[in-house]
């Protein structure tokens, strides 16, 4: 009994250790996401977790009133930096001490009303390729001062300093998991992030797309990705492989593996399926790709490398469809939500309580049930430029090819540019102008799946009159609009 005490004190020591950070349940959280012009008010959205029994959600920043809404809602939250903070976290100690002391301190729960934070995302998504080398040299160190700084704050023992990685930080030339490694590029910083993270054992968090991978890669089929039974299977290395995120997921086991780390515990920061905005992305096939998953991952099988050793987390992308989100990987990046902006179930989904309709947003506060038309009693000959203007600024990107409103004709189309603009700009009279070819409506002008929508009472806010320029940038793809806009 004596020879084995060591042993016995050593296996007491890692239980102590790992007992001191929430308790790891292999759940699906959801991405809440706040890059909207017409944004649900937080205290509705956090309604709509609880109603849906969702016990995780990842923020992409700290705003207050967000925070505040989930004191006291006992949903495990992740908190976010934004890129844009990273340099000044790297190069400070004290950035990074007053980062922590009013983003965490002052919300933070001890058992009590706060805001249970189990993980700090340095970064969304820093080691992205189309960021170049922007952000990743001031990742780490930015990390290991959020890390000091929660020492200092006597909380690193019940909060974990994470990074997300977006899918394209792992890859493989032939498409096969045995051949998985980290991007030449990144692969440094890559080995320097995970043993921080190795240290302070916390998980790897990465993005895993399918929808992405059917889309860029002519070799995935469509079945595939939605983990159909009748796809083709891929062998590799005497594994085989019969969907898309199997795929992906043991790419970034043998990057992990490559460089060191074989055991490194992974958590799904992003995974999803667009309604709108492109072919295949619609609200039956998210659907189809969720059961799928969800099945898969409460089946607990794990994947050929990983057997019976699921993801310990996963985070649906997104919640709710963000109109403000940067469409240069395509129109689709405006439609992740499993809830429409106004906070309106589109599909089914299994969060853990079985595979049901979900609960809508109650009460939510609508404008008027007023819409912005084209007057076909006008001259329109100039009506495609004044709809390409309102789309620089609203969303239209539900009318681009394979999108819910790409098939309505003209002038329906150029109607539906109006009305985006006039919700966004909460109905102002002169929103709905246009040189006199608007026309303000109380007849619903929406057809088949095009919905024409009627905005929130919250959605002329800073938010909107910050980002405008942003939007006017917008005017440069606007034009792949402009066949759709022009009179057959």
């Amino acid at each position: 009994m004596a020879s084995n005490l060591p042993l016995i004190l050593a296996l007491l020591s890692v239980v102590a250790i790992w007992s001191l950070f929430p308790s790891r349940v292999r759940a699906i959280g959801v991405n809440w996401g706040t890059t909207a012009s017409q944004p649900l008010p937080p205290p509705k959205v956090v309604d709509l977790l609880k109603f849906n029994n969702i016990s995780k959600v990842k923020l992409f920043d700290t705003d207050p009133l967000v925070l505040e809404s989930l004191s006291g809602s006992n949903i495990y939250v992740t908190v976010g930096i934004p890129n844009s903070m990273l340099r000044s976290l790297n190069s400070s100690k004290k950035a990074a001490d007053s980062w922590v002391h009013d983003n965490l301190t002052r919300y933070f729960s001890n058992g009590g009303s706060g805001v249970r934070i189990e993980y700090i995302a340095v970064g969304d998504e820093p080691f992205l390729q189309s960021y170049g080398a922007q952000f990743y040299p001031f990742v780490v160190g930015a990390a290991m001062n959020i890390q000091t700084a929660l020492t200092g704050a006597n909380l690193a023992n019940k909060v974990r300093v994470v990074v997300p990685c977006s899918s394209d930080t792992f890859e493989s030339e032939s498409g096969l998991p045995s051949k998985g490694h980290f991007r030449p590029d990144i692969n440094k910083t890559m080995i320097e992030l995970l043993s921080f993270l190795d240290k302070h054992r916390s998980p790897f968090f990465a993005s895993i797309l399918p929808f992405l991978n059917y889309r860029q890669n002519k070799n995935i089929s469509l079945n595939f990705a939605l983990f159909k039974e009748t796809a083709h299977p891929r062998n590799d290395s005497h594994k085989t492989y019969r969907n898309s995120f199997d795929l992906s997921y043991d790419t970034l086991v043998t990057a992990l593996s490559t460089v060191g780390f074989p055991q490194m515990e992974i958590i799904i920061g992003q995974i999803g399926w667009p309604t709108d905005g492109a072919a295949n992305a619609t609200s039956s096939i998210a659907e189809i790709f969720m059961k799928g998953l969800t099945d898969h991952l409460h089946s607990k099988s794990g994947t050929p490398l990983r057997p019976r050793n699921p993801p310990i987390e996963t985070y649906v992308f997104s919640l709710l469809d963000e109109d403000r989100r940067s469409i240069v990987t395509g129109n689709f990046e405006r439609h992740w939500g499993v809830f429409t902006f106004d906070g309106q179930a589109k599909y089914r989904i299994d969060f853990g309580k079985g595979f049901k309709d979900l609960v809508n947003a109650q009460n939510v506060e609508y404008l008027a049930s007023k819409w912005c038309v084209v007057n076909n009693n006008q001259d329109l000959s100039n009506a495609t430029a004044s709809a390409l203007e309102a789309c620089s600024v609203a969303d239209c990107s539900a009318m681009s090819p394979g999108g819910s409103c790409f098939n309505i004709s003209w002038p329906g189309n150029i109607s539906y540019a109006f009305n985006s603009y006039y919700q966004e700009h909460s109905q102002t009279a002169d929103s709905c102008d246009f040189g006199g070819l608007g026309l303000i409506t109380t007849v619903d002008p929406s057809f088949a799946n095009c919905r024409f929508s009627v905005g929130l009472q919250t959605s002329l806010s800073a938010s909107l009159l910050g980002s405008v320029l942003l939007h006017w940038i917008v005017l440069l793809t606007a034009t792949v609009f402009l066949c759709s806009l022009s009179p057959i």
